[in-house]
């Protein structure tokens, strides 16, 4: 392929990735639309259920077995509240009790719809937040934001190797030094992270080394996802790691909006995609005392797994076909 040829391509790929970004970006984040927001309700809780039944399709009523079942479902971020029904003194009422740090734009507008359903019905309705956001992220975007920062570090790390060595090891020994490379740099960015957004800035002040491995983990599958991507594509691979982690990612994280607020496409994304596992992972660490970090943790072990695989694959294969090809 010419000079110019391959840049017209480039170029093309480029306009490509823009447009994908503009189109992502206000397709997912124009105009939120809350439904099925989860609140755990205990079963048999006929007066809280009944509430939460005529608030469809914005909220949608899960049950659990008892109070205890709903309050470690409302810990391990599977619901964003529990309403439960009380009767203090003889006067029924009912209790809300939120975990803002899910989610704030979703626990104000279950608080909202069930303080204004509770009015009309005329049944008392308590407010408690059972796990705030920090006083330095009160909208609870800080680990959104810590995370897309983490995420852009590990594929531009690949991307620096990939441009400064070649997007293609040339034997399982330079794969395994870019790992190793990489595994460096990750540890480095994700303490960068847990200082800059601990006694840097103030925004947590706990759980630092726990932050701080959670980063390490986000950019090292990163970088790995990126470089096992050139390593077959080129730098054409950088493109559609682009579109993966931020064209689709970002918006389908639910560190902007809550799942529930974005369009069908998005609404399971944060489940396997980097920057949503990310996110969910820091904010476990940071608010729910790890109890919520299983999946992510999981899912972003494999990506990094896979990442090593596919680059030691492609330093096999492309590598020792680069090998061959070279002149002796």
């Amino acid at each position: 392929m010419g000079k110019w040829s391959k840049t017209g391509a480039l170029l093309l790929g480029t306009l490509a990735v823009a447009a994908a970004f503009v189109w992502s970006y206000a397709g997912a984040l124009h105009q939120p639309t809350p439904r099925d927001v989860p609140v755990g309700v205990v079963r048999g809780d006929s007066t809280a259920a009944t509430l939460l039944s005529a608030l469809r399709p914005q909220l949608k009523a899960i049950e659990y077995p008892d109070g205890a079942a709903a309050a470690d479902a409302l810990t391990r971020r599977k619901v964003y509240a529990v309403l439960a029904a009380t009767d203090a003194g003889g006067a029924p009422g009912l209790t809300l009790t939120t975990a803002s740090a899910s989610g704030p734009m979703a626990t104000d507008l279950i608080t909202q719809a069930t303080t204004a359903a509770a009015a009309t019905g005329e049944v008392p309705l308590t407010v408690a937040d059972a796990v705030p956001t920090s006083g330095g992220d009160p909208r609870g975007l800080v680990p959104f934001y810590l995370v897309v920062g983490l995420v852009l570090g590990g594929y531009l790390a690949a991307t620096v190797l990939g441009l400064t060595t070649g997007t293609v090891p040339a034997d399982l020994d330079d794969a395994a030094l870019r790992i190793g490379v990489l595994a460096i740099f990750a540890a480095l960015l994700g303490t960068a992270g847990a200082i800059i957004t601990g006694p840097v800035l103030d925004v947590f002040t706990a759980h630092r080394p726990g932050i701080a491995i959670a980063g390490a983990l986000v950019t090292f599958a990163s970088g790995l996802v990126a470089s096992a991507v050139q390593g077959w594509l080129g730098l054409f691979g950088t493109g559609l790691v682009i579109f993966l982690f931020v064209v689709l990612g970002n918006p389908g994280s639910g560190g902007i909006y809550p799942p529930e607020f974005l369009p069908a496409l998005f609404r399971g994304m944060h489940r396997w995609n980097l920057p949503g596992l990310g996110t969910d992972l820091v904010k476990s660490v940071v608010y729910f005392d790890r109890k919520a970090a299983g999946w992510p943790i999981t899912a972003l072990a494999v990506w990094a797994a896979a990442g090593v695989g596919v680059l030691l694959a492609a330093a096999a294969v492309r590598g020792r076909t680069l090998r061959h090809d070279s002149p002796v």
